[in-house]
């Protein structure tokens, strides 16, 4: 059955090649020419600035997430402290029950939503900031990390209390059935119906754009960048093409098989990047006290030439946000299908999620930036060619090499995680059919051609939005649960310590 589903992906694919033309630059242009407009007309809506400080206009997108994240810490007590060691004994499996409903393990779960973040956001995405908002905009991504931490926990919490099982097993969980069905509960069914459509739309568009196509567009950059692989140069269509076909074998096994591809996929591709940032910092350890000093003050410094201290706290908040999805509800799609009957152990584990992707990975992106100089620099590079240029300059031209394997697994792992984030959005709107599930993994498919043939301006613009976008209907949501996830939050670590909830191993 899957073999004959591929086959019909290919052909539809195929007509695909023969857009490929002698010049890039071409379809480049043709793309964007339908792209911009759209892009340019729906972004004055998601970043709409009502707010100004000190001359600089404040996205509201920004301020929504930040605001939301302060109030779900202080509300929850610092569970983004408290349950941390715990969602490590949860993720080592020590409270699986194997006769939980679900169909991956907390885990799997984990760096099934870990491959949709840590990604091309952590390579790109921190160049980007730095490159805006100079070195202090890490300060400002390290705290928005860490408060992201709490929005993310009681998102997952929420995608297991709420999430669909069918008579085979299946799972649909996420932001667009919590609030549909939670707000129903609270005598809020318009209300929940509108703002799951809202979500489940943005969504759609979130897996198309900065799971997709941002993704995608990256990773031929970076690939490309290679004397060995520089025939690619003004053939993106083609590596569009051959990136879909490798993503469409995975994707069609649905949650499965994208968790058993991933929990190989994310350990490696995380570790082989930590361990080249890892010499890169112990080969500049003596300059990190430094580095941390230029972190610190550039976050608090009135200089105009970074648009000041609110400007930084801008940049990083909003990267930080891209990178990292707390508040944005698409990891809870993915935490949904944990196998567990608690829903609040899926919310201890998601905690760790903003944790390593802007806590850890990011700031070691930026480190590495600072120590190569790159960070007040940016010598004309953009996006992940700015770190992979940083990588290249500390170890050598084979560290270029690994950073753009790196790369592709990033850009790999995210695509199969958010096409199961725009599935499921897809399917909630227009049903779980055969036909829902093809029509949407065709065009997430075509998608990928579409981001290997498009500037990184129009590409990453559209990300944002889409993204971003998604925290307005979710975060608003959260509020009406708050309450409700404290009080089950509370009780679940008073049976935890009273024995009542029991380990396996």
């Amino acid at each position: 059955m899957k073999q004959k589903i591929l086959s019909i992906i290919i052909m539809v694919l195929m007509p695909s090649l023969f857009f490929a033309q002698s010049s890039e630059e071409s379809i480049s242009n043709k793309i964007n020419a339908i792209f911009e407009p759209i892009v340019g007309g729906m972004s004055k809506v998601i970043f709409y600035k009502p707010f100004s400080f000190i001359g600089l206009e404040i996205p509201l997108v920004v301020l929504w997430l930040v605001l939301g994240a302060v109030f779900f810490t202080l509300y929850m007590k610092f569970v983004n402290i408290k349950g941390f060691f715990h969602a490590i004994q949860l993720v080592r499996g020590k409270y699986d029950d194997p006769d939980d409903k679900g169909e991956v393990s907390h885990f799997q779960a984990l760096v099934t939503a870990l491959s949709g973040t840590v990604g091309l956001g952590n390579i790109a995405g921190v160049a980007v900031a730095v490159s805006l908002g100079g070195a202090g905009a890490t300060f400002w991504m390290i705290l928005a990390g860490l408060l992201g931490m709490s929005s993310k926990f009681i998102e997952c919490t929420l995608g297991v209390k709420y999430r669909n099982i069918d008579v085979d097993g299946e799972v649909s969980g996420g932001p667009m059935y919590y609030i549909s069905k939670g707000l129903k509960l609270k005598g809020y069914t318009n209300l929940g119906k509108i703002l799951a459509v809202i979500f489940a739309i943005l969504c759609i568009g979130g897996s198309f754009g900065g799971g997709n196509m941002f993704q995608a567009n990256q990773a031929f950059a970076q690939l490309s960048s290679l004397d060995s692989f520089s025939f690619l140069i003004g053939n993106g269509v083609w590596f569009g093409v051959i990136l879909s076909l490798l993503v469409g074998v995975v994707i069609i096994g649905g949650i499965k098989s994208i968790a058993n591809v991933t929990d190989k996929i994310v350990p490696l591709m995380v570790g082989i990047y930590v361990l080249s940032a890892l010499i890169i910092i112990g080969l500049n350890f003596s300059q990190i006290g430094h580095a941390f000093k230029l972190i610190f003050n550039g976050a608090f410094s009135p200089d105009a030439a970074f648009g000041g201290i609110i400007g930084v706290l801008i940049v990083g908040f909003q990267r930080a946000a891209f990178s990292n999805e707390a508040g944005v509800g698409s990891a809870s799609i993915a935490h949904s299908a944990a196998k567990t009957e608690e829903p609040v152990s899926e919310g201890i584990v998601a905690l760790l999620e903003p944790f390593i992707d802007t806590v850890v990975v990011c700031t070691m992106t930026a480190l590495v930036l600072i120590f190569t100089g790159f960070a007040e620099n940016n010598q004309g590079f953009e996006g992940a060619e700015l770190t992979s240029a940083a990588f290249e300059y500390a170890l050598g031209g084979w560290s270029k090499i690994v950073l753009a394997f790196s790369a592709v697994l990033f850009a790999f792992s995210t695509m199969i995680s958010w096409s199961y984030y725009g599935l499921k959005s897809w399917t909630y709107l227009f049903g779980n059919s055969k036909i829902a599930d093809y029509s949407y993994k065709t065009i997430f498919l075509l998608f990928i051609i579409v981001g290997s043939s498009s500037t990184l301006g129009a590409v990453i613009d559209f990300s944002d939005m889409m993204i971003l976008g998604m925290a307005f209907p979710n975060i608003f949501a959260l509020y009406f649960f708050a309450r409700e996830i404290k009080i089950d939050m509370v009780d679940y670590f008073k049976r935890i310590k009273n024995g009542e909830i029991k380990s396996f191993k």
